[in-house]
């Protein structure tokens, strides 16, 4: 919730610096965003929600944070109450602009985050009202997230391309028209070559594929490539300023994650067998072999060590010594150190697990190996938006609201220091 409300937050400030327009929309997402951090910090602190991702279990802590919360939001919200009527309006503009594809990019990703909140808080209030608990699962994100989120995307490319004020919603389509027909192509490629045929895995595929593109047709577009010469074109590269090239980064990065995030779950593969030394298990064209398991003694804990090599096609892909560790201080809770499998974008994850006697007496081990294909695109995607974020920082427009300063002419004199 507080990286959709930042989301949309940024882009609302692009057109309050540019227009000086949304400027109390702009300023209430701030808010928004900061409520929204803290709400967060009181779910995972408190346990409100019972989840991977809640680590504490806190009623007094959550109290306080939650009067912290009351406390900051509450006065911030009187303060915007209080000023908003004396903030000035900006530059006026037509639906089909610059501002309004920002508008509605943040009408959607709004949207997207009341979606969220209330499919995460719905079931805390049913059950305090009624009595009665309820889950809300993957489904209820996949008819009211995906179709919001996935317009969201549509809107991405054709922004950069409408002019400030007044835009051409036609020429800017048809300045995407490559980036259109690479998206269709991926995702026919994705139906008709990948198995099981998967359709709305193949949608995700063209969205993804769609804002990539779009974000490097935009650069171009910028830079006017195949207009003029390509020392031209180079030269047009060279001055960009810092913020286009973080804008195109943080794009290209959420295509990446789109991608990524699509594939790895829908064609992940699993494979548990018990296994003695000697023996190996099939997973997506690799053969996992358990070499040995040998025991130690740790700080505080003790072990069992396994060394397991994968192939594919007899050839030797990786190797790794997945552990179990067994903390009997801690009343015998385990921990355990998997084996992470790096092949180019996707991964082969291998965890080591009980002690088992197979059929025939003899000892073995549970070992439990996952593919998760293009699973790197997930991680490389928010790298991207990240690095896209920091290099536009960097802008020195940015940082101070100011351009370039000019160089003095040579020889001009300095001017003389106030009194």
């Amino acid at each position: 919730m507080p990286w959709l409300a930042a989301t949309a937050l940024l882009h609302s400030a692009i057109v309050t610096e540019k227009r000086g327009a949304l400027g109390t929309w702009t300023v209430f997402l701030g808010l928004i965003a900061f409520s929204l951090s803290m709400l967060g910090t009181f779910l995972t602190r408190s346990g409100v929600l019972t989840s991977v991702h809640a680590f504490a279990v806190d009623p007094k802590r959550g109290a306080i944070l939650l009067g912290c919360l009351a406390v900051a939001a509450g006065t911030a919200f009187a303060l915007f109450a209080w000023r908003a009527p004396q903030m000035k309006g900006g530059g006026l503009f037509a639906p089909i602009s610059r501002e309004g594809a920002l508008v509605l990019n943040n009408l959607f990703l709004s949207a997207c985050t009341a979606t969220v909140l209330l499919g995460t808080y719905y079931p805390e209030i049913r059950e305090a009202i009624t009595g009665q608990p309820i889950s809300v699962g993957p489904p209820f994100y996949a008819i009211t997230f995906g179709p919001l989120m996935a317009v969201t995307l549509l809107i991405v490319p054709v922004g950069p391309l409408l002019a400030w004020k007044r835009g051409d919603l036609v020429g800017a389509l048809q300045r995407l028209w490559v980036a259109g027909a690479i998206a269709l192509v991926s995702g026919i490629a994705v139906i008709a070559l990948v198995q099981p045929r998967k359709a709305l895995v193949a949608v995700g595929v063209v969205l993804g594929a769609w804002v990539m593109c779009g974000a490097v047709a935009e650069l171009l577009d910028r830079v006017r490539a195949g207009k003029g010469s390509s020392g031209e074109t180079v030269r047009r590269l060279k001055g960009l300023p810092r913020g286009a090239w973080g804008t195109t980064l943080a794009h290209f990065g959420v295509g990446l994650f789109l991608v990524g995030a699509c594939i790895e779950p829908s064609w992940r593969t699993e494979n548990a067998q018990v296994l003695a030394p000697g023996q190996s298990l099939s997973i997506a064209g690799y053969q996992v072999k358990l070499d040995k398991v040998s025991t130690f003694d740790g700080p505080n804990y003790s072990a069992e060590r396994a060394v397991i090599e994968a192939s594919k096609d007899g050839r030797p892909a990786c190797a790794g010594q997945p552990e179990k560790r067994v903390f009997a201080d801690a009343g015998g809770q385990s921990t355990s150190h998997v084996m992470l499998c790096l092949q180019g974008l996707s991964d082969l994850y291998i965890v080591l697990g009980d002690q088992r006697v197979l059929t025939t007496g003899a000892q073995g081990w549970l070992v439990t190996a996952h593919w998760n294909p293009w699973a790197r695109l997930i991680w490389l995607g928010p790298l991207l938006m990240a690095l896209g974020g920091l290099i536009s920082l960097s802008d020195r427009r940015l940082r101070f609201a100011l351009p370039k300063a000019a160089r003095a002419p040579a020889g001009a004199l300095a001017p003389e220091p106030a009194e």
